[in-house]
């Protein structure tokens, strides 16, 4: 089947729920490259309709762990708080889960069990792509999947990640890693941005969705 991707969403929910309207989930995989949480205004709300389609069509689709969601767990865990977090995106997310400590702890079971990589033999999917590390699954290594800023290695498939906001909202292609960079800015006001591929990689369809002032002006 085909592979539906979707960029950084931050809290995006209205941008969130309009940018799926172009997903086809009988014919789809549905993939998001993490960050679900963190910058916008509605990071619950955000975190419970990733579950609801996981529980609406089983198998169709993957929710991946971004490096927002690893300082979130951090935080909401036994060794919590994470004071770094709260200064970067966290404070807003706190504030939107209080007052809801059993909605909380649901999400919190359910952001742990999230997966680092999706990957078939010709596309391989992660929050910040796979440089050359040793160690590219470490969630805490400042070079693997959760935090990689910079060139990626080609993996002789193509990569898509997000992550990095690319400068003009609009997604980027690195010719010499073979990597497509879907973080289109959402919680900056640019686009929310799905791309439509097949399982071989092609890219078939682009879908820029621009950010909902719902989900980023000030209450």
């Amino acid at each position: 089947m085909n592979l539906f991707i979707i960029g950084d969403v931050h809290g995006c929910y209205h941008t969130f729920r309009e940018l799926l309207q172009e997903w086809e989930p009988a014919t789809e995989l549905l993939i998001q490259v993490g960050d679900l949480v963190d910058r916008g205004r509605f990071a619950p709300e955000c975190v419970q309709l990733a579950r609801d389609l996981e529980l609406a069509h089983p198998g169709h689709t993957v929710f991946l762990r971004g490096n927002h969601e690893l300082e979130m767990l951090k935080h909401f865990g036994p060794k919590g708080p994470n004071p770094p977090w709260l200064e970067w995106g966290g404070r807003a997310t706190v504030q939107q889960y209080k007052g809801r400590p059993d909605t909380r702890r649901e999400h919190v079971a359910w952001l742990q069990q999230r997966p680092l990589v999706w990957e078939n033999e010709h596309v391989t999917v992660s929050h910040a792509g796979f440089a050359d590390t040793a160690t590219p699954l470490d969630p805490e290594n400042p070079q693997g999947v959760l935090w990689r800023r910079g060139p990626l290695r080609n993996l002789g498939r193509r990569q898509v990640v997000g992550h990095t906001p690319t400068a003009d909202g609009h997604t980027t292609f690195d010719a010499v890693s073979n990597t497509l960079y879907l973080d289109t800015g959402a919680y900056m006001g640019m686009y929310l941005t799905g791309v439509r591929l097949s399982a071989t990689g092609e890219l078939l369809a682009e879908f820029p969705v621009p950010t909902s002032r719902l989900d980023i002006a000030p209450l």
